[in-house]
């Protein structure tokens, strides 16, 4: 579990093609600190498992099901990726409840710049989009955020300037995509209710 409060940005220093998978080797000397095999962290928001680690660096397979539904086939040696580690037991949750498991892709469609912040627009699939609510949580690049619209196939997030500075979204361009996770509580009520629909029946 998450938090959606990246710890580092990292950059991909290497990628091997493995036919139906990729292996990642990714720099990120905060989050690999203590890091041993089989450990998770986020990547963009999507969890891997650390096979190989060293001289801060790690390594971590991706299968065909992640490539198609996160945007990590999109890396190349020297993009950067946010990072973080999971949420130690006990510890503050200082953004949302983050699983790491991407439910889809969005695009960003505009942002517009002021002195203090960014609003970003990102379109995202209409099977998504219901589960996003204004001043609700989204995760997007592995990033807790609230939104600040939301629209039928839209949303919009104000971005400040740690979150510029910090994270990929601060360098993100119109056509990017971003990987998406809904709240995971708004899919846990939209199931309960369909069940008792359905058992009303």
């Amino acid at each position: 579990m998450f938090t959606g409060i990246v710890e580092e940005l990292g950059e991909v220093t290497a990628v091997e093609d493995l036919g139906d998978a990729s292996r990642f080797s990714l720099r990120g000397p905060v989050v690999t600190e203590g890091a041993g095999h089989g450990d998770s962290i986020a990547v963009n928001g999507v969890c891997l498992t650390v096979v190989e680690w060293g001289d801060g660096e790690f390594t971590a397979d991706v299968m065909a099901e992640t490539l198609k539904r996160s945007s990590l086939a999109d890396l190349t040696v020297g993009s950067r990726v946010n990072l973080e580690r999971p949420m130690a037991l006990g510890g503050r949750l200082g953004g949302h409840l983050v699983q790491g498991h991407v439910d889809g892709t969005g695009t960003i469609a505009g942002r517009e710049h002021s002195e203090n912040w960014d609003i970003v627009r990102v379109t995202l699939p209409p099977d998504l989009a219901r589960y996003v609510v204004e001043k609700g949580s989204i995760t997007v690049d592995g990033v807790s955020l609230t939104v600040v619209d939301a629209g039928p196939d839209y949303f919009t997030i104000s971005l400040i300037p740690t979150t510029l500075a910090l994270t990929t979204l601060g360098i993100k361009q119109p056509g990017d995509r971003v990987n998406l996770e809904v709240d995971v509580v708004a899919k846990y009520v939209e199931r309960l209710l369909g069940d008792r629909t359905e058992s009303a029946k």
